[in-house]
């Protein structure tokens, strides 16, 4: 019997020192509209996807995290700093919802909610 190969998605910050792979997403796909959000993205909205099997690649120890007076908590690259995502208080890292401009390629997801 032949094993189907798992498919992965890998993602990178713009200077590509942080580098990810997941293999599968869980939950909604949403986009955010609150202010810390359109701030730390740049944008009009943050768009964000739970993933699974997420295995960090390189550059571990150039993610930064911002930590807001409400406790949640976003990640980014400290040397070229891209928004790498988004974490409830309290998370952990293995808990991040990613942004999904990250991703190195289109992934098989739709976004279900618009939130703030």
């Amino acid at each position: 019997m032949t094993e189907t190969p798992i498919k992965s998605y890998h993602g990178s910050c713009l200077c590509q020192q942080v580098r990810f792979s997941i293999t599968g997403f869980r939950g909604t796909v949403g986009n955010c509209h609150c202010t810390m959000c359109r701030k730390f993205h740049g944008a009009a909205f943050a768009t964000l996807v739970n993933v699974e099997g997420l295995t960090w690649l390189s550059g571990l120890e150039q993610l930064k995290d911002f930590v807001a007076p409400n406790g949640t908590i976003r990640t980014f690259c400290s040397h070229c700093g891209s928004s790498i995502g988004f974490r409830s208080k309290d998370a952990s890292l293995d808990e991040i919802e990613m942004a999904i401009a990250t991703f190195d390629e289109d992934l098989p997801v739709n976004v279900d909610v618009q939130i703030y």
